[in-house]
């Protein structure tokens, strides 16, 4: 992984998936797939076609971007290879990737994708996680910003993107449905917010009904938060965001295969 100017901790996410391994594996080296659910990009595109993939796949290069339709976006270039059969039945894939312009915080990085059978004959489930790690913006307080703001927001962005393709891979729940229940489930937290505030505003008469109003408000949201989400809605909490103890962190070989796009 690129080395770091300062202390900042790798991002690792990991959710325990009640589905097959093919079927995951399907959902993950799908580029068309992978892009569904994955809420850091718009579009991930290979250059080459990859072909069969049953006995892993050599090094493929991609493309992948992240804005808007049809507006600005934010764009790379990244390698990538898999292993598919390993002796103790698990599956790896590795990337890294480069930015294509100084904007993205995220400018240089790789990562890895480790999935690991942990059911039983009668219960297939797969333990998915990853690792990951990037250099950041390079101008002064970059490292501050990506320390404070956008290393914990990309961490539970990819936290908030497993659990949507855990819903997916356990329930069939579609991630285009998956996202439009989150946006409900906010609007219907904020609009109780505002409800809850006006109401609190209107009791109370001149500044101090709008005090009351704004604190009311601000205090219900923040309870709100506290709720927690619907079944069927993806939900960032429900990922563990550090390994467990007897399951070491630790890039995989396969990543020393890559050279940097």
């Amino acid at each position: 992984m690129p080395a770091r100017r300062r202390s900042a901790r790798p991002i690792y996410v990991e959710a325990r998936i009640r589905a097959p391994m093919d079927v995951l594996w399907e959902l993950t080296q799908n580029p068309e797939s992978h892009e569904r659910w994955d809420a850091r990009f718009t579009r991930i595109r290979y250059a080459e076609d990859v072909g069969d993939t049953s006995d892993g796949r050599g090094v493929v290069r991609f493309r992948y971007w992240l804005g808007l339709p049809g507006g600005p976006a934010l764009t790379g270039t990244g390698v990538t290879t898999a292993e598919r059969h390993r002796p103790d039945g698990s599956r790896i894939s590795a990337l890294r990737f480069a930015a294509g312009g100084g904007l993205s915080p995220l400018q240089e990085g790789s990562g890895y994708w480790r999935y690991t059978p942990v059911g039983s004959p009668t219960d297939e489930s797969v333990l998915f996680a990853t690792g990951y790690d990037y250099r950041g913006w390079r101008f002064p307080g970059g490292a501050w910003l990506d320390r404070w703001f956008v290393r914990p927001f990309v961490g539970w962005l990819t936290a908030w993107s497993f659990d949507c393709l855990r819903l997916w891979a356990e329930h069939g729940v579609p991630p285009e449905r998956s996202r439009r229940r989150a946006v409900g489930e906010v609007a219907i937290r904020l609009g109780c917010s505002a409800v809850i505030g006006a109401l609190a505003y209107t009791v109370t008469d001149g500044r101090a009904g709008v005090i009351a109003g704004a604190g009311c408000a601000v205090l219900v949201l923040l309870l709100s938060l506290l709720a927690p989400p619907s079944a069927l809605t993806p939900a960032a909490r429900r990922c563990a965001r550090r390994p467990d103890r007897t399951r070491p962190a630790r890039p995989p070989r396969l990543l020393d295969t890559l050279e940097t796009p």
